[in-house]
């Protein structure tokens, strides 16, 4: 029995920090993504994600791991604007890309933050070498289990790509914010 794993849907953006020029998944193909959703006012980010992305970040090479911020806001849109997100990413010395989630019109979930089926952040996804979803997690996720899954997706060969599944779905919480997450009502 094979495993057969969801396509990564491209980013819907509307500005990028920390990058000289945009970043696609589509260009990325080749090295395991690592697409880190946080909000700036989620204590569970601060706190847990973002550290955990930061790590990511310095513990892998660039030409194997590309680490990608999300800024994706579904609460408090007047404090979180990209004046505030610059000012943030610089005093927290985040290193890597951020993207900023392109704000829905119709509702308050963002459109990438929707393609992915994100239920709040943080969340992270993994993308393979093949530009396939092979991890989406929301909430806190141990250092030792993302390092050893990052390992084996970096290790892949065409003949292993469907060997184990690695994708898992939380289970959906109430509403708000707590010490390691910020839900979607």
């Amino acid at each position: 029995m094979t495993n057969t794993y969801p396509v990564a849907p491209e980013l819907d953006v509307t500005q990028w920090i920390n990058t000289l020029r945009p970043n696609t998944l589509a260009e990325l193909r080749g090295r395991v993504v690592v697409l880190h959703a946080f909000q700036m006012l989620c204590p569970g980010c601060v706190s847990h994600g973002l550290p955990q992305a930061a790590a990511i970040h310095e513990a892998f090479p660039a030409a194997d791991v590309a680490v990608i911020g999300i800024h994706t806001v579904f609460e408090h849109h007047n404090a979180m604007t990209p004046v505030a997100l610059e000012a943030f990413i610089h005093e927290y010395r985040i290193r890597f890309p951020v993207a900023i989630d392109r704000p829905s019109t119709t509702g308050n979930i963002p459109h990438t933050m929707e393609a992915y089926s994100m239920r709040g952040t943080p969340t992270l996804i993994l993308i393979d070498r093949q530009g396939r979803i092979r991890l989406n997690h929301f909430g806190r996720l141990d250092d030792l289990r993302v390092g050893a899954t990052i390992g084996q997706l970096i290790s892949e060969t065409a003949l292993d790509l469907n060997s184990n599944q690695h994708q898992e779905q939380s289970a959906a919480g109430s509403g708000g914010c707590d010490d390691e997450k910020c839900s979607i009502s």
